[in-house]
């Protein structure tokens, strides 16, 4: 490791700063791709294909999120092993991973491209929208093999310490979308079908180049394919990641399960939902890149023995946290239909939006404490707590709450908003009690 990607030394704020700023970047480029499709479909298809991406897109993200969980189990093992300075261990653990999600990969696409009906009749899209939801699933589903390969590829370069790489080739491939999303849905007119090609294309193009700088970077062990196969690292990738992963695919359940409350409203409702959700997938980055830092981060000084740095470092990141999400809410309420007129010139649809935003907006305040907490538990190997913590705000808080208020009579979006802050809020609690366990416990 050099200085700059050991954070066991150091000052801890320009430290993790300099990580997290790349990983923010790359997962805003990330985040473009759904962005983009929304936003031309909405410009240049039909309401009916907004609907269609909208929740085409809610399946895309929870098929990420669940993949990112279980990817996290890479990056912290290579955290530990750099801080224990055992770097060769890292060729056995590199070639767990890539027989692990090698299959993983393949379930995922047998699922969505043989069961994308069932799916799309599942999440209640409206019958308008219903065939054209039915094919965004099924062509994201057939490339599902690059969303897999990219977010490990990622999640490798991160363990290293090296946030910067991953947002190199992100953002070629961000650029690939925009121009493909443009060229098929806007100027051949494919609608739906044109803006997941252009995802799925996307996705593979940054493949190829994160391989390419793999190959090209001066990694501290030797790698052959011999070495890909099952072995004793695949459990430590599951013991650290699945837990992860259960609670992300729990948590997208219930936002598919809202996304289904809200499509009971009507297609108005449904597409400015949609429009909101993808207007808080960019809010959400601040604190997502956060925890992933604090769990590079926590990783590396928890092996290495530096406890007075992950204290240090996760208040760091809940006043920084805390500080952008002060900002992001006053915009919100300022400023939320002009940003939601940058994805339909609808204004009935710019209307619910805005008002889903308005209930949501907390949430960028107190996700901040929460994934601070959550990202300081991973680096610690408690992911464990944290699946428990992720579950019990889902369905005894955030899916409750939604549901209560998507039958009320005259139900609208600002008040189904609402459930992800009081969840969270919950959530904080939890955490606090289990630190305080922690530290009765030590």
């Amino acid at each position: 490791m050099n200085d700059t990607t050991d954070f066991t030394v150091g000052s801890i704020p320009k430290k993790m700063i300099r990580f997290m700023m790349p990983v923010l970047g790359a997962l805003v480029l990330q985040a473009m791709y759904g962005a983009v499709d929304l936003l031309v479909v909405g410009r240049f298809g039909s309401t009916a294909g907004l609907s269609a991406v909208s929740t085409g897109s809610s399946i895309l993200n929870l098929v990420t999120f669940v993949i990112t969980g279980l990817a996290m189990g890479v990056t912290v093992s290579i955290g530990h092993f750099l801080g224990e300075r055992h770097p060769e261990k890292i060729s056995g653990l590199l070639g767990a991973t890539i027989a692990l999600f090698a299959v993983i990969a393949v379930v995922l696409c047998v699922i969505m491209v043989g069961f994308a009906r069932p799916i799309a009749q599942l999440m209640q899209a409206p019958a308008e929208a219903l065939d054209l939801t039915v094919q965004y699933i099924r062509i994201c589903g057939a490339g599902i093999y690059f969303i897999v390969a990219y977010n490990v590829i990622a999640a490798i370069f991160r363990g290293f310490g090296d946030s910067q790489t991953p947002m190199k080739f992100v953002f070629v491939a961000c650029l690939v979308n925009v121009f493909g999303d443009l060229f098929l849905v806007a100027g051949l007119h494919m609608n739906v079908a044109g803006a997941a090609i252009a995802t799925v294309t996307a996705q593979a193009i940054s493949v190829v180049i994160g391989i390419i700088m793999m190959k090209h970077k001066n990694l501290p062990f030797t790698f052959q394919k011999k070495m890909i196969r099952f072995n004793a690292e695949t459990r430590r990738i599951l013991q650290i990641g699945f837990p992860l992963a259960l609670q992300e695919l729990l948590t997208q359940i219930s936002f598919l399960a809202l996304c289904a409350f809200v499509n009971r409203l009507g297609l108005e409702a449904s597409s400015g939902y949609g429009v909101a959700c993808k207007i808080v997938s960019f809010i959400m980055l601040v604190p997502t890149s956060l925890m992933q830092s604090m769990s590079s981060f926590v990783s590396q000084n928890v092996s290495a023995g530096r406890q007075d740095r992950v204290r240090q470092a996760m208040h760091f990141g809940i006043g920084l946290g805390m500080s952008i999400g002060i900002v992001i809410v006053a915009l919100i309420w300022l400023k939320g239909d002009i940003v939601s007129a940058l994805f339909t010139t609808d204004q009935t649809v710019i209307a619910n939006s805005w008002s889903y935003l308005k209930g949501f907006s907390p949430e960028a305040i107190v996700t901040a404490v929460m994934f601070s907490y959550n990202g300081y538990y991973n680096g610690r190997d408690k992911s464990l707590f944290v699946m428990v913590s992720g579950i019990l705000q889902t369905f005894l808080v955030r899916l409750p709450f939604a549901y209560m208020q998507s039958i009320r009579p005259h139900a609208d979006l600002m008040h189904i908003g609402m459930a992800a802050p009081l969840a969270t809020m919950f959530g904080i609690c939890l955490c606090l009690g289990y630190d305080l366990h922690l530290k009765h416990k030590e």
